[in-house]
């Protein structure tokens, strides 16, 4: 692989992006910093040892890729702006999620006047456990077709969560939202029915937001349930698990009851539950310092891969718009998210917690 000069703009999240760059040199090179010029962004690159540039136009022309993990209009930014400018410019360009499909047209067509590569990154779907859901439900399609998918989300997330979904059961289209049920007592989640993929999807949505603090207060991630004639394959969590579950289905005697054990049996010989890969999830220290920065080069690896081969391009761009566009037929459906404001959540001791399963409190 050729090594490449990137350019990260956005010191926020963009400290994910700076890692992840600075964890591969063997195929990437950190080449500057893109911020607004704060105290904290001067530190930023002078702790990389690169320079800050403070506007679009001053970033030299011997970056191969930038790195926009700014805002778009979709959270009120001028990510797609700047984005674009560097497209012109012939910088091949990894956009951080979430980005509407408009912007996402524009982008392309920014890229192709430039002669350069344009991918939106959803991040997520290169997150270890989840590539080790999709990799599994690939197998699992190659056998039988997907059934249903049951799936759970905060609205933060919820672009993503489309993309994971449309990977997992082999496309995005056709696609389609009914409309959420009917609000029933203080539930934090919206539940509605959709097809993705001409997949049935059962989708609870917790369309909560703190306006002060918008990235705490989820109750969780992503949780998501694939299901197959043979049995659910489960994502545990974004960052958790991913548990296979065969299906129990049991032989009858000429009686009409169920054979459980014997011969014929044999079926019934396995776990109810296998965990596949790791045993352990990973701390949150984990996930900021190492889970998040991989992901984050296993795109800009896929975005070279783009720019060695330009005919990848158009499939790239086609699936960001189908991405986004399925984003803002669901975000049309669950509508505005509720204002909130609870206090910090209080952590329990999970040894305290590991004791009360196995009955030792009692």
């Amino acid at each position: 692989m050729v090594k490449r000069r990137v350019l990260v703009a956005g010191t926020a999240f963009g400290r994910i992006y700076l890692a992840a760059v600075a964890s591969a040199p063997a195929s990437f090179e950190l080449a500057g910093v893109l911020a607004r010029g704060s105290d904290y962004s001067h530190d930023v690159a002078r702790q990389y040892g690169v320079p800050l540039y403070t506007r679009a136009e001053d970033v030299p022309g011997d970056i191969d890729i930038a790195c926009v993990v700014v805002r778009s209009a979709a959270t009120g930014g001028d990510g797609a702006e700047l984005a674009r400018a560097l497209l012109e410019r012939g910088v091949h360009v990894l956009h951080e999620h979430p980005v509407h499909a408009r912007e996402i047209t524009a982008c392309l067509q920014a890229a192709k006047r430039g002669g350069a590569a344009y991918a939106v990154n959803t991040l997520y779907p290169n997150v270890c456990p989840i590539r080790r859901f999709l990799a599994a439900a690939a197998h699992l399609r190659q056998h039988q077709r997907a059934l249903f998918v049951d799936a759970a989300c905060n609205s933060q997330v919820a672009y993503p969560l489309l993309d994971v979904i449309g990977r997992a059961v082999g496309g995005l289209r056709p696609w389609s939202f009914g409309a959420c049920a009917p609000d029933e007592g203080p539930s934090p989640f919206r539940m509605l029915h959709a097809t993705l993929g001409g997949v049935p999807v059962t989708l609870r949505v917790q369309n909560q937001v703190n306006p002060e603090d918008p990235d705490n207060h989820s109750h969780f991630m992503h949780r998501l349930e694939l299901g197959f004639e043979a049995g659910v394959l489960t994502l545990a969590d974004t960052h958790g698990l991913v548990l296979w579950n065969p299906r129990l289905h049991a032989p009858r005697d000429a009686t009409g009851r169920l054979l459980m054990g014997g011969p014929g049996t044999e079926r019934l010989a396995v776990p109810s539950t296998s965990i596949l890969g790791d045993l352990e999830a990973r701390t949150y220290h984990d996930v900021f310092a190492r889970t998040w920065p991989d992901a984050v080069v296993a795109a800009l690896r896929d975005l070279c891969d783009d720019i060695a081969d330009p005919a990848r391009r158009a499939r790239a761009g086609q699936w960001a718009l189908a991405v986004s566009s399925a984003w803002r037929d669901l975000t049309a459906r669950i509508g505005m998210p509720t204002l909130i404001r609870p206090e910090p959540p209080q952590p329990l001791p999970l040894a305290d917690l590991r004791a009360a399963a196995h009955g030792e409190n009692a």
